[in-house]
């Protein structure tokens, strides 16, 4: 029996991706709020979903075996009080509070990098390395990935917390610089981490993995990502925008104008 998923933010680009790549995988359930589903994806089922209000949280997971949580603000400049606050915050609570009172299995998370840009641009973000972030975008991500360790620790619900890089999608113009290369996650290695997240070991309750392809230079590690959830990226940025790099530094400085990375820097949003 295909298990049955539940997509919030299935119309954003990431949501597209996945619904497309896991159509045959699961028993598709597309939480939507207003924006409609592109007319090829427009047969699978869908539920009402406003992810702000605790009654539909609650009626979207009903039957549901694993929600993932793609519905959220996800820009840096975004407000906070009218826009992080309500989404990302109080929402994904309404999201986890309604997946256990549902008896859902699990709960797959979306996190990001900028929940880690703070760290130095000469160290490797790993899966263990806890948040630095630098806005509070990044901020309300790494209450993600807290609440989600919150929920897997004292309600037995499965939480697994994906920090995305920078995704790539065909319709979507991608600037090949430094910093979006070493964080760079083409369509289908996303998609596939996403299904990975869901089949994964049901005794594995709680995790951070890193959303990054095969890149040449990563800005995060995918050593316990690999071994945690058997993701196996096929994309390397590097060869995808066919950029070279003559030397160990240059994507820093192409990312950061120039700057080394023993510099303190702030990052581009």
């Amino acid at each position: 029996m295909m298990k049955r998923v539940l997509v919030t933010g299935p119309a954003g680009r990431i949501g597209v991706s996945l619904t497309e790549y896991a159509l045959d995988r699961y028993d598709l359930r597309l939480g939507i709020r207003s924006t409609p589903m592109p007319e090829h994806l427009a047969h699978v089922p869908t539920v009402s979903l406003d992810i702000t209000d605790p009654d539909s949280c609650r009626q979207a997971c009903e039957g549901i075996d694993v929600v993932v949580h793609l519905a959220a603000e996800a820009s840096t400049e975004a407000d906070f009080r009218t826009s992080l606050l309500p989404r990302n915050l109080l929402g994904i609570y309404n999201l986890l509070e309604a997946a256990v009172t549902a008896g859902c299995q699990r709960v797959v998370l979306s996190s990001s990098v900028q929940s880690v840009a703070g760290y130095p641009l000469d160290h490797q973000v790993q899966e263990d390395s806890i948040p630095r972030p630098l806005n509070l975008y990044g901020a309300t991500k790494a209450f993600a990935e807290a609440i989600g360790h919150v929920y897997a620790k004292t309600h037995g619900l499965s939480c697994l917390v994906v920090r995305i890089g920078t995704f790539e999608h065909n319709q979507f113009p991608f600037p090949a610089n430094g910093r979006n290369l070493s964080t760079f996650i083409s369509a289908r290695d996303m998609s596939q981490l996403l299904c990975c997240c869901v089949d994964a070991d049901p005794d594995l309750d709680y995790a951070v993995v890193h959303g990054v392809s095969q890149n040449r230079y990563k800005r995060m590690g995918l050593t316990q990502t690999r071994s945690l959830v058997d993701y196996k990226p096929q994309d390397d940025a590097f060869v995808c925008f066919e950029v070279g790099i003559p030397y160990r530094d240059r994507w820093f400085e192409e990312a950061y104008d120039g700057q080394r990375p023993e510099q303190p820097v702030k990052p581009k949003a």
